[in-house]
């Protein structure tokens, strides 16, 4: 007869526990607020997306409506515009990004003024250009003003090259800045009038209809203005391409 084996000697079997961490409040809510972070940061991504693909006026109404992520597009959109454009104008860069800093705080003001049946561009280039030219009536009362900016030219046009795109040659962006240097030069040789309808159709792209509301004048007149300025323009920067 087989001997009974002894019961203390049968092997024990215990369920096997799985270890957990403890969660605490404080963890759980800590992850509640990172997640709802990330919802956010996709959130603000996919509407600064939505933004950037709407026209000026639904920017423009997105903004009165209460979202001011739609004022800073616009911004984005044409700062560097309205800056190359006072700039042009005035010849003077540091000026002009106050001046365009000017700009976009009176937009900023009076956005709800706006007639929202017209263009957003024309508007905001009214104003910019009307800045640039309360500040080429007040440069011609002050002679210091005067001095400044044309010593500010001279030490612009000693400034080293800047290799803004490896892919030119050296001698053709040298030739590419030399020739946008020329043209600046001639530009800012013309007639207050005749320059910013200069400006506005051969380097801005505007309509005759679009500068004769930003300059205040009718459709005539700038096109007589403009057919002066180009025959000036060609009068100046003749000599300086022999």
């Amino acid at each position: 007869m087989p001997h009974a084996v002894a019961e203390s000697a049968r092997p024990v079997c215990r369920p096997v526990r799985t270890a957990r961490l403890a969660e605490t409040p404080e963890s759980v809510g800590a992850a509640m607020i990172e997640a709802k972070r990330a919802a956010a940061r996709k959130l603000g991504t996919g509407r600064a997306e939505a933004l950037a693909a709407l026209d000026d006026s639904a920017l423009v109404a997105a903004f009165l409506a209460g979202d001011a992520r739609a004022f800073t597009e616009l911004v984005d959109r044409y700062h560097v515009r309205l800056l190359n454009f006072i700039y042009r104008t005035i010849g003077d860069r540091d000026r002009a990004e106050d001046l365009v800093q000017e700009t976009f705080v009176r937009v900023y003001k009076h956005l709800h003024r706006f007639d929202q049946s017209k263009k957003f561009s024309t508007w905001a280039y009214t104003i910019a250009g009307n800045l640039a030219k309360n500040e080429l009536r007040n440069r011609s009362r002050n002679p210091l003003v005067l001095f400044q900016t044309i010593k500010g030219n001279w030490d612009t046009d000693h400034r080293p090259l800047e290799w803004e795109d490896n892919t030119y040659r050296p001698d053709d962006l040298f030739r590419k800045r030399h020739l946008r240097a020329l043209v600046e030069r001639a530009v800012g040789q013309l007639p207050e009038h005749h320059r910013m309808v200069f400006v506005l159709r051969e380097l801005e792209g505007k309509t005759y209809e679009e500068i004769a509301e930003i300059t205040g004048v009718n459709l005539g007149t700038v096109k007589s203005r403009l057919n002066r300025a180009r025959n000036n323009f060609a009068q100046v920067i003749r000599p300086l391409l022999d």
